[in-house]
């Protein structure tokens, strides 16, 4: 089941926000615009409801997900009412809403009120069970031996929401097959996780090879690196001599490849430390993954990865009203402190109805300014 709507009341930057989520959904804007507020919104959710509050206690506000702080920097500073409240809509049928007091010095916001459609459980959905994958702007940096955890990998099925379990995940998973036939590379028939991992990552690095070594005895993983060449493949590098990008993108690739239908994945900045290629490839993915049953939100200010988005619908490989792309902006002339919320719509051909002032508009007005 899909989310397919998200209303917001008094949480941070909106006053009452309302989004329409669609396989793919893309947030972008300028910086502290609220783009993250949205994202921490579905996260709050699983958060409280990981830690038994949601439903009986109320909105846990620090946890491994969203780290808010109290209530005053949880609560919209213009708000007339005195609660915060969450409702979600999957399919198009099914509605949860959560109510929430507002406490400015609690970490804790106290459940006021809790429904939900007839005959339906939420808590049943990929928002909160375990076909769900979360992964933080700031991942794993490079390093020679990376952790291992059994529980979270081999129970929970999860990266790690810094990716930190990336490794342990490829070296346990590697000769499984990935599930959707789709998400395969053209260059490569073998639909072994291991081989499109190196498939895909090679649109990053090219001649790119993978392994995952795990070291039980010291209860870690070691990552190598080997690269093609006309005679053969290079001696293996540790991930410390190959560049921040492969590091940085592996657990996005892994976690999109490693994706089943009915999966939900929210992923920041997905381009970072990327050349434009590689960013491109990355959209394109996403695309597929969408396409073929995974609800994906992503964050991010990258032209490229929109591009790679825009393109994936021309080509067909995902339809337009299987997209949707969220700009945010807010101006600072108005007498209050609020966000608007824009959505450009996508024809067949890739091509936008709107762009708004700094929707990806940078390359162009500098290009006047060289021109001038």
């Amino acid at each position: 089941m899909n989310i397919t709507s998200i209303y917001i009341k008094n949480f941070k930057a909106f006053k009452e926000a309302e989004l329409y989520p669609a396989g793919l959904t893309l947030l972008t804007g300028l910086n502290g615009m609220g783009k993250t507020t949205i994202i921490q919104s579905l996260l709050l959710l699983r958060q409280s409801h990981e830690k038994n509050t949601l439903d009986k206690t109320g909105l846990s506000l620090n946890g491994p997900y969203a780290l808010i702080g109290t209530g005053k920097d949880a609560f919209c500073w213009n708000s007339e009412d005195n609660h915060i409240y969450f409702e979600l809509e999957w399919d198009r049928q099914f509605e949860a809403s959560f109510d929430f007091f507002y406490s400015p010095e609690s970490d804790m916001q106290a459940l006021k009120d809790y429904k939900c459609s007839p005959d339906f459980n939420p808590f049943t959905t990929s928002l909160f069970n375990l076909n769900f994958q979360f992964l933080k702007a700031e991942r794993l940096f490079p390093r020679i031996f990376f952790p291992r955890s059994v529980y979270d990998v081999e129970q929970r099925h999860t990266l790690g929401i810094i990716g930190e379990y990336t490794a342990h995940f490829i070296a346990v998973n590697q000769r499984q097959h990935v599930a959707i036939k789709e998400l395969k590379h053209p260059s490569i028939k073998n639909l072994t996780l291991l081989s499109q991992l190196d498939a895909w990552m090679s649109e990053i690095s090219p001649g790119v090879s993978l392994s995952a070594t795990v070291y039980s005895d010291t209860n870690m993983v070691k990552m190598g690196y080997k690269f093609e060449t006309a005679e053969g493949f290079t001696e293996e590098f540790s991930s410390i001599n190959v560049g921040l990008g492969l590091t940085y993108v592996l657990p996005v690739i892994t976690a999109i490849l490693s994706s089943k239908p009915g999966d939900l994945l929210i992923i920041e900045n997905p381009e970072s430390h990327l050349h434009p290629a590689g960013q491109v490839a990355v959209g394109r993915l996403c695309a597929l993954a969408a396409q073929a049953g995974v609800q994906v939100f992503l964050e991010s200010h990258s032209d490229h990865i929109l591009n790679g988005i825009r393109v994936a619908v021309k080509k067909k490989l995902i339809s337009p009203e299987n997209v949707a792309v969220y700009f945010f902006e807010r101006d600072v002339n108005a007498r209050e402190h609020k966000v608007a919320v824009i959505q450009p719509i996508i024809d067949e051909n890739g091509r936008l109805d709107k762009n708004p002032n700094g929707f990806f508009d940078e390359w162009g007005k500098q290009l006047d300014e060289l021109i001038k």
